[in-house]
């Protein structure tokens, strides 16, 4: 049995089990957070590791510098795609509209108003910079460690030959542990998934969709559109039918839907691009960036959000008003992985700041975790198609090299 049946598998039998067995189901946060801290203690050597393997490996920085300036065009034109999308469904579908306003109470509201008012683009930016990059690796804050390995990558290449490969040889030992370490920890995925599922469903049954079903419906329709259109447009510009990479993916996009979590299926996601036959110095350096800059379902979500707040207490939102909000979640949702409290921080500080009611947002985090588990799939696609899509604009690989990898490796499978 494959990893991707396993993993079906515990999501399959983990809602069950909580829908009949709530009460036991509840308790198994633990194990779920196990399996996650697992994960997370991967990812921070991992992207340090590529990174610097990309960067300092490479030596051609003006290839580099090319390969990122594509990386963020491809970044920018899926980024302001998404937020299109979000404000077409949400004006469409109105899932706002209609949806009784129960009592907050004052604590949520007044948590709803600091988080907004904690949050400005300056600082948002400003954040980016680390002040320790120990304490940055200590927080995850995926930003603040790809600025800071980009600077060290580019110091080991200038330091002279003999000392940078040294640098560049122990970090790609390192990068291949890690994938290892990841190899071990993916046998533990289908309990760890089992468990996040049962509590989930035990804890707030599957009644809770119902009051706000149709936002669930909203986001889910949205990033199903959307995804469609960024295939069909991957596919004109790359001749490439990316029903195969879907294909190719399946295994990390169950695992990161069904752990709501990127960070999860971050190291087995670059070792399928790698196993398609993409460069390692493509997809060290475009993944993850793209989990700082190109955080797809997130940015949909965000403006998907905003518009639903402003329906939800009936305030008039026009079309002008719309495209300045848009301008905004265009700058502050890059690096939103980077931020405390991610897509709600954004969201909260948006909203304020086109004066609508910032304590809605205690209502939305009722079903937030089903609607996360979407946004992280889209996060997850998003950047491999972005990936994929730079690789062959940058001519690292033909397009006929990565059908024939795609025909040895998984058509049998």
């Amino acid at each position: 049995m494959g990893l991707t049946t396993q993993i079906f598998l515990g999501l399959l039998l983990g809602a069950c089990f909580g829908y009949f067995l709530p009460e036991v189901g509840s308790q198994l946060k633990p194990l779920g957070d196990a399996f996650i801290r697992m994960i997370k203690m991967i990812v921070v050597p991992l992207i340090f590791s590529t990174l610097i393997v990309g960067i300092a490996g490479t030596g051609d920085f003006k290839k580099l510098g090319r390969l990122g300036g594509k990386a963020i065009i491809w970044f920018e034109v899926a980024s302001c795609l998404a937020l299109i999308v979000g404000l077409v469904v949400v004006n469409i579908l109105q899932p706002g509209v209609g949806v009784s306003l129960p009592s907050i109470g004052a604590a949520a509201g007044a948590n709803a108003a600091a988080t907004a008012e904690s949050f400005s683009i300056s600082m948002h930016l400003l954040n980016i910079i680390p002040t320790n990059i120990v304490e940055a690796c200590a927080k995850s804050d995926m930003l603040q460690i790809i600025f800071f390995s980009c600077f060290f990558g580019v110091a080991v290449a200038h330091i002279g030959e003999e000392k940078g490969k040294l640098i560049v040889d122990v970090c790609r030992c390192v990068c291949e542990a890690m994938f290892k370490v990841t190899h071990y920890v993916m046998m533990f995925a289908p309990i760890g998934i089992f468990a996040m599922i049962s509590y989930t469903v035990g804890s707030f049954g599957l009644s809770m969709l119902i009051p706000l079903g149709k936002l669930v419906f909203s986001l889910y329709f949205a990033i199903i559109i959307f995804l469609c259109i960024l295939g069909v447009i991957a596919s004109a510009v790359t001749k490439l039918n990316f029903w195969h990479i879907f294909k190719v993916l399946r295994e990390p996009l169950l695992l990161g839907y069904s752990t709501a979590s990127s960070e999860a299926a971050l190291p087995l996601a670059m070792r399928c691009l790698e196993k398609l036959g993409l460069p390692k110095q493509v997809v060290t350096f475009v993944m993850p960036t793209g989990y700082s800059f190109n955080l797809d379902g997130s940015t949909l979500y965000s403006s998907l959000a905003v518009i639903f707040l402003a329906q939800m207490y009936d305030i008039e939102f026009g079309i002008t008003q719309q495209i300045m909000m848009l301008l905004t979640l265009m700058i502050s949702t890059k690096g939103i992985a980077g931020v405390p409290g991610a897509s709600i921080i954004v969201i909260a500080g948006t909203a304020a700041s086109f004066g609508i009611p910032t304590e809605g947002i205690a209502i939305i985090l009722g079903v937030d975790r089903i609607m996360d588990m979407a946004r992280t799939f889209c996060n997850i696609f998003g950047n491999c198609i972005a990936t994929v899509v730079v690789g062959l604009w940058e001519r690292e690989i033909k397009r006929e090299e990565i059908k024939h990898a795609y025909k040895n490796n998984f058509i049998e499978n």
